[in-house]
């Protein structure tokens, strides 16, 4: 593991560290709990692909905390499996630390940063197999109605090498419950 790498692994594990013990801190008795929990949302994706010989899954679960009505942060995993017969498999697993911000209703800023440790195994071997930790830092704009909202992000860490995603400009729905 680089220098780099290793960097990028502390601060996140720093940050998701601080952000768990910010948030245990405001349930100190029984009100504050039941108070606590009227706070939290559930959401989170999943992705399903496939063509010719090609399989992709994945599922991100994701939970944030409401601050009030403009303000909430909170915590995802990632977990995604594909492969191309007679080409490739892959594993990618990973964690995500996300604010967000509504100055209106309708309307989401949302910053988010992502470490993903990618696992690429080739069949054919003029491919080297890789295996490395990738973090992208997205920053999006949404509309939301409700507990969905549509938006777009954009990657502001992103490699062409090295991106699971295709492109820096990538679309979003987000669910809360």
């Amino acid at each position: 593991m680089n220098f780099s790498s290793l960097f990028n692994y502390k601060a996140c594990l720093f940050i998701f560290t601080l952000l768990l013990s910010s948030l245990s801190s405001f349930s100190q008795n029984q009100n504050d709990t039941d108070n606590f929990w009227n706070h939290v949302r559930f959401g989170g994706g999943i992705g399903l692909s496939f063509g010719d010989g090609f399989f992709s899954g994945t599922i991100s679960p994701t939970g944030i905390y409401e601050f009030n009505s403009k303000f909430a942060a909170g915590v995802g995993l990632n977990a995604t499996y594909n492969k191309q017969d007679n080409f490739f498999k892959s594993t990618i697993f990973g964690g995500s630390l996300i604010g967000l911000f509504n100055p209106i209703r309708e309307l989401q800023v949302s910053a988010e940063f992502e470490q993903l440790n990618v696992n690429r195994k080739f069949e054919n071997s003029i491919y080297k197999d890789d295996n490395y930790w990738y973090p992208a830092l997205f920053m999006g704009i949404g509309y939301g109605n409700g507990n969905v909202t549509f938006g777009i992000r954009y990657d502001l860490l992103y490699s062409r090498e090295k991106s699971i995603y295709a492109d820096a400009y990538m679309p979003f729905v987000r669910v809360f419950f």
